[in-house]
């Protein structure tokens, strides 16, 4: 009899043992599905992470050159007063014509940064893109049309550099 109730009591341990470790493998098994989807969470947070950081270094690599860019402008201003003021006979000029072919080489270089010129003249005054230094009595314009640009106005890639200074018709 005792031998019968050792081997019973053997029986119920092990089947004690044998439920604990079911229960102890449910945990685990919720435990590896909750690691799992936290894993698969932050894989995804670091996914999103890692294209917004690189469409943070395009906008910025797109824009470095903004600053240089906004140095040259004036140079290329000069360029072009000084082109307007040449007399028509000069302007033929070998010295003249390489001179001004450096103009040309810097309004390449821009264009090749994805600089481009703001539209102005015959167009509707835009605030975006225009700065009105004068308003002129005229005739034949309607009000708000840019008559004459004092300065250009640039623009690089979709972001104004510099707004176009214009006279508007009143």
């Amino acid at each position: 009899m005792k031998e019968e109730q050792k081997e019973q009591k053997e029986q119920k341990e092990q089947k004690s043992d044998i439920e604990q470790i079911k229960k102890d493998l449910e945990i685990c098994l919720k435990e590896k599905e909750e690691f799992l989807r936290g894993w698969q969470r932050e894989r995804a947070n670091f996914l999103n992470y890692k294209k917004e950081e690189s469409e943070r270094m395009k906008s910025i690599i797109k824009y470095a050159n903004e600053e240089f860019i906004l140095k040259i402008l004036p140079v290329l201003d000069n360029f072009e007063k000084a082109e307007e003021e040449i007399p028509e006979k000069l302007k033929e000029d070998q010295y003249f014509k390489g001179i001004f072919q450096i103009k040309i080489q810097l309004w390449d270089f821009l264009k090749s940064q994805g600089v481009r010129k703001v539209e102005a003249v015959g167009k509707k005054f835009d605030p975006n893109f225009h700065e009105v230094v004068e308003e002129i009595e005229t005739k034949d314009k309607e009000p708000g049309i840019v008559v004459e640009e004092i300065q250009k106005g640039y623009i690089l890639e979709d972001k104004l550099l510099r707004p176009a200074k214009v006279k508007v018709s009143k």
